[in-house]
């Protein structure tokens, strides 16, 4: 039995959401060709993922000096601790995720936060920073409005490729991206464009 992770970043009830329809049709797929598989969702909008904020900073560092932590600092850290321990244990990572002002919503960025950490995900030697991460299998499923894969609106694309080098720093080679676009080029088209796409993310599922 293989832990799914799947990680969803957008507020919007699924329905409303592309990437969301398209990694719940992946999901319900994949069950059907590994049902012994456990799949765990974590809503990112509904999990209260903590901030690179002054109470974290403060209990990293008296995590150093061995000073003992205030009861909110001790809830974030714990929390932090949590997640990065989810990740970490997970054997197959599924991330959901729009197209937002040229990269992806803040509660994405923020888990990263929370996961990237230092002895823990990767760490600092003599030549660089090494990742920690045992190689597993990364599925990015996003939807974008515009065309940002070709043409001029490829050079102001920071999220598959900020997602894949993170993945990367923490060891983790076996990234996959899933990318339906040009959404919002043409309303009329965009039903069109995810019934499409959903059969070819099905396939994915396959293996």
């Amino acid at each position: 039995m293989a832990k799914v992770l799947y990680v969803k970043a957008n507020p919007k009830a699924d329905e409303y959401s592309f990437s969301s329809r398209l990694a719940n049709a992946f999901l319900e797929e994949y069950q059907k060709h590994h049902p012994e598989d456990e799949i765990e969702k974590l809503d990112l909008y509904k999990a209260a993922i903590p901030f690179l904020d002054v109470d974290v900073f403060s209990a990293w560092g008296k995590f150093a000096s061995h000073d003992e932590l205030s009861e909110i600092e001790k809830e974030k850290a714990e929390h932090m601790d949590k997640l990065t321990t989810q990740f970490l244990e997970a054997d197959r990572v599924i991330f959901s995720a729009p197209f937002w002002n040229l990269s992806y919503p803040p509660m994405l960025k923020a888990y990263i936060d929370t996961i990237c950490i230092a002895g823990k995900t990767f760490e600092y030697t003599e030549k660089g920073p090494v990742g920690l991460v045992p190689d597993k299998p990364v599925l990015l499923i996003e939807a974008r409005g515009g065309i940002y894969s070709k043409g001029p609106g490829a050079e102001m694309e920071y999220s598959q490729r900020y997602l894949k080098t993170i993945m990367n720093f923490m060891g983790i080679q076996n990234f996959t991206p899933f990318i339906i676009e040009g959404l919002h080029l043409d309303p009329s088209k965009a039903e069109d464009i995810y019934q499409e796409a959903e059969q070819r993310v099905k396939k994915l599922a396959l293996n």
